[in-house]
């Protein structure tokens, strides 16, 4: 594709939403060279937001609750601008930067609809609880590692993915006592 067969109308100023092909694992350095070239060249204000969509993930690592960034779309970075001879250029000669996604070699810009699915309601940058990264499931044998009652062992009653606590079943006194506890805090037997 040459910069003279861009879409019609994308040059009229408004900024769109396109989706870039680019090197996995190098997002966040090509996101960073595509901001330090725009403002070389002093075309800031025809790009807008550069995301790259992830999303919170917490796991336990030998005992050790971490929270942790995952890439929702590898290989894949979300910019917003106004697609012109110029804007297209830049982003083109980036280094790590395969191609815009489109149909004929065509950039396209993403529907609506799409942008607000992929960023979280319309908002770039969502601000939510980190979901809980565990395999537990009702029934599963456990035993509680950290909190009031570490060393006990049971048996998982409920599992609440979004909020990554555990209803867990041991035994106190002879009686099956249901436990709230986050998922970090047992292990499986």
């Amino acid at each position: 594709m040459t910069p003279e067969s861009t879409p019609e109308g994308s040059s009229s100023g408004h900024m769109e939403w396109y989706v870039l092909k680019i090197q996995s694992n190098r997002e966040k350095t090509i996101r960073d060279s595509l901001l330090r070239r725009m403002r070389q060249e002093g075309l800031q204000d025809f790009f807008g937001e550069i995301v790259i969509p992830t999303e919170k993930i917490v796991e336990n690592r030998n005992g050790k609750k971490r929270v942790i960034e995952q890439k929702l779309y590898p290989g894949y970075l979300m910019i917003q601008m106004v697609l012109n001879d110029d804007t297209w250029y830049l982003v083109r000669s980036t280094s790590g930067v395969g191609d815009f996604t489109g149909s004929s070699g065509k950039p396209s810009p993403m529907p609506v609809h799409e942008i607000h699915r992929m960023l979280g309601a319309g908002q770039s940058v969502v601000e939510e609880p980190a979901k809980v990264k565990h395999d537990l499931k009702a029934g599963d044998s456990v035993k509680i590692i950290e909190g009031p009652f570490a060393s006990f062992d049971g048996s998982v009653g409920s599992v609440d993915a979004s909020s990554g606590k555990l209803t867990v079943m041991i035994e106190i006194f002879g009686r099956s006592t249901p436990v709230d506890v986050e998922a970090w805090q047992v292990e499986r037997v």
